[in-house]
């Protein structure tokens, strides 16, 4: 069988990833595995050229960041406690993007990430990260439907 030693979670603050812990536990455990929790804040810098001055937009991204590290420092203490072996990152960029370099960059032998079944305009604008990596991960992507 298969031997998984790492295992990427990709996060979104703002859905409920807390749904997909018992899957990243039970997985974790049974492998003794190491849980690699990334959060990716989307970068902002394409949008400065609609008349958005750049200095606004790099200190918003700058407090998002900081943000998004304070409340990943938060979670890795509250809701990943029972997780043996847990590396936390926040990162910007292109969700999608930085998932598959985290994932290659790592050698990652699962992905298990929310899939949350946009539709219509929303797909349109947003895309689908969990499409974009289930097509070009290097390792099984397990998506689960919050």
């Amino acid at each position: 069988m298969k031997q998984v030693q790492k295992i990427l979670f990709p996060i979104d603050f703002a859905s409920h990833f807390e749904s997909l812990l018992p899957w990243v536990k039970t997985f974790a455990e049974k492998f003794g595995a190491t849980v690699y929790v990334l959060f990716v804040a989307q970068d902002l810098s394409s949008f400065a050229t609609f008349y958005v001055p750049h200095g606004n937009i790099q200190s918003f991204q700058q407090e998002a960041m900081d943000a998004a590290r304070k409340k990943m420092a938060a979670e890795a203490q509250e809701m990943f406690k029972g997780i043996a072996k847990l590396e936390t990152r926040v990162e910007l960029g292109s969700p999608a993007e930085k998932i598959l370099e985290v994932a290659k960059k790592e050698k990652i032998d699962l992905i298990i990430m929310g899939a949350h079944g946009r539709k219509g305009l929303e797909r349109a604008i947003f895309g689908s990260v969990a499409d974009k990596v289930v097509q070009s991960a290097p390792c099984p992507v397990m998506t689960i439907h919050p």
